[in-house]
């Protein structure tokens, strides 16, 4: 953007959700706190990704409930009533977030650029981030640290997690073994791996030393894959499902060695506590959805799936579109899988590789 904002005074954060774009977000908040420590930061965020978020250092946190209707924007707008912020980072191009985005008082709005200010972001915000050609969705939250002058944007995490939680799953998890976590869903289930898959690979897992823990939320579907997974693995497994606060499975996440999840928000909450992640994509280019600091560990049919319903290379789709289709995680085998976890083992823990079975 021309004409940089400089040390705002009073800043307003505008980014609902979802859990693994929040994660990314507090990198950008935290990399804007170390350059401007005196700067008051509000961040407009939805009610879930709040739970993750509550304690993060010296942000004002305002929960906005789409679910609400009109009552949210009405609760929105009392909530900012007072407040006259020097500006607005537009974080989030649903058109909810844009309507939500009029209830802030802001001198400057900035949204991202115009080829991805969807949904008519770019009719509410006065600036707009640079313009960047692929970026990771961090690099694009970045984006907007930079459009206010911060010039060190490293991702660095200061996650919030209590000592109470931290010490519950140290003692929950902790033992003479190495832990690995298993988040097998994502909100849609065709993101998820098979529960064959998952549970061979919670076998190998054991049977080289692992504690092998399942965790993810409270749904129906979340609780019968677990149930499933647990069937195909002729090992008892530590089933977590629906028994953990979003802080506790971070603690959880921090305990861990290794996590293996598909492209959901617990693989991001991992890279955010330093946990390396081995992801499983199909749908979506992990080079802009993967976890950002474990690229080298993802298995991915994505460019195959893509390149075949496009009837073109990778390099000339459009950046960010998703491959479509019920059953393309099929199409990772548990050898890739095993290949991933012998990497991460040998690169991340080398003082383990001849401990293990």
């Amino acid at each position: 953007m021309s004409g940089q904002i400089i040390a705002p005074k009073k800043l307003c954060i505008l980014r609902l959700s979802a859990i693994g774009d929040v994660c990314h977000a507090v990198a950008m908040v935290q990399a804007i706190q170390r350059q401007y420590p005196q700067c008051e930061i509000t961040w407009v965020v939805g009610k879930v990704e709040a739970m993750l978020l509550k304690g993060l250092p010296n942000v004002r946190f305002v929960i906005f409930d789409k679910k609400a209707g009109l009552a949210g924007y009405r609760d929105l707008r009392t909530a900012l009533a007072k407040d006259n912020f020097d500006v607005l980072l537009h974080m989030q191009v649903a058109l909810r977030a844009s309507i939500a985005s009029l209830m802030i008082k802001a001198k400057v709005k900035i949204g991202f650029d115009r080829f991805r200010a969807k949904e008519g972001q770019w009719l509410f915000t006065n600036a707009q981030v640079a313009a960047q050609q692929s970026p990771h969705v961090l690099d694009g939250f970045m984006a907007f640290a930079e459009a206010i002058g911060v010039t060190d944007i490293t991702p660095r995490w200061q996650m919030p997690i209590s000592d109470e939680d931290q010490l519950w799953a140290s003692e929950l998890l902790l033992s003479d073994k190495p832990v690995a976590i298993i988040c097998p869903a994502a909100s849609k289930e065709e993101r998820n791996w098979s529960a064959q898959g998952y549970g061979e690979i919670a076998h190998y897992l054991v049977e080289r030393g692992f504690n092998v823990v399942v965790c993810g939320g409270p749904t129906d579907m979340e609780r019968k894959l677990a149930e499933m997974i647990q069937a195909n693995c002729r090992h008892s497994l530590t089933n977590l499902v629906g028994k953990t606060s979003l802080q506790q499975l971070l603690a959880c996440l921090k305990v861990a060695h290794l996590v293996i999840a598909p492209d959901t928000g617990p693989a991001h909450m991992a890279v955010t506590v330093g946990t390396p992640v081995i992801g499983l994509y199909a749908h979506s280019n992990p080079l802009r959805t993967g976890p950002y600091s474990f690229q080298g560990y993802v298995v991915s049919y994505y460019q195959a799936a893509i390149e075949r319903q496009e009837q073109t290379p990778l390099a000339h789709i459009p950046w960010g579109v998703r491959a479509k289709g019920g059953d393309l995680m099929t199409n990772i085998q548990k050898q890739q899988v095993v290949e991933k976890i012998e990497l991460l083992i040998s690169e991340e823990y080398p003082e383990l590789r001849n401990s293990l079975a």
